[in-house]
């Protein structure tokens, strides 16, 4: 068995669209591509790098494989980045695509039949576990199946009111037990959830307890 394990960027208001650059996602005339990038610094450099330390492969959506695909593979050697590229770039990546023929980037291969069924068969092989950044569409539709394990939520100090959101009215009721958390100078909120099992059910408040 291995675990599903996702990191996002998000806003205060659960906003997952475009946080890499302007035009990374303007659908539905989303204006703030880029909103993250104000926010880099070493300590979210680190968290990213805990991150992926471990043994992974990448589960990824569409647009988040072809924004991925378009960019690490061209990192220069001399690139402060080049370590997390050669990272990326060497491991397998498994994508929810109906285009699987157009999967160039390396050691890609795209999710046979329905997404639920094909990561929940990916969870119980043996092997690394699965890492998957941004891919909002597709995160919202596993954790309507409740099969996000682990939870990595970089909580920037924004809000939009508009743009794709990450959790949704159908998302499966679960419990989180909080593994780790801090904050950077520019205010945003690094944190690690663990899920485990159900929400708490404690009965009325009391007021007097």
């Amino acid at each position: 068995m291995r675990k599903l394990v996702v990191s996002t960027f998000i806003s205060l208001d659960g906003v997952v669209q475009a946080p890499g650059g302007s035009q990374e996602d303007t659908s539905g005339g989303f204006p703030y591509g880029g909103w993250m990038v104000p926010y880099a610094d070493e300590t979210i450099g680190s968290h990213v790098r805990n991150l992926m330390a471990a043994p992974f492969e990448l589960l990824l959506g569409r647009r988040t494989y072809d924004i991925f695909a378009g960019h690490w593979p061209h990192i220069p050697a001399d690139s402060p980045t080049r370590h997390l590229a050669d990272r990326l770039n060497g491991a397998t990546k498994r994508v929810a695509t109906h285009r699987p023929d157009s999967l160039a980037w390396r050691n890609s291969q795209a999710l046979p039949g329905d997404l639920v069924d094909a990561v929940r068969a990916l969870q119980r092989q043996d092997g690394p576990d699965l890492l998957t950044f941004g891919s909002g569409d597709m995160v919202r539709q596993l954790l309507a199946a409740g099969l996000v394990d682990d939870l990595w939520l970089l909580v920037y100090p924004v809000m939009f009111g508009r743009g794709r959101r990450m959790f949704g009215d159908d998302a499966q009721p679960s419990a989180f037990r909080l593994a780790h958390a801090a904050s950077t100078p520019g205010g945003v909120v690094l944190t690690r959830y663990l899920r485990e099992g159900q929400p708490p059910r404690t009965g009325s408040f009391n007021a007097a307890a």
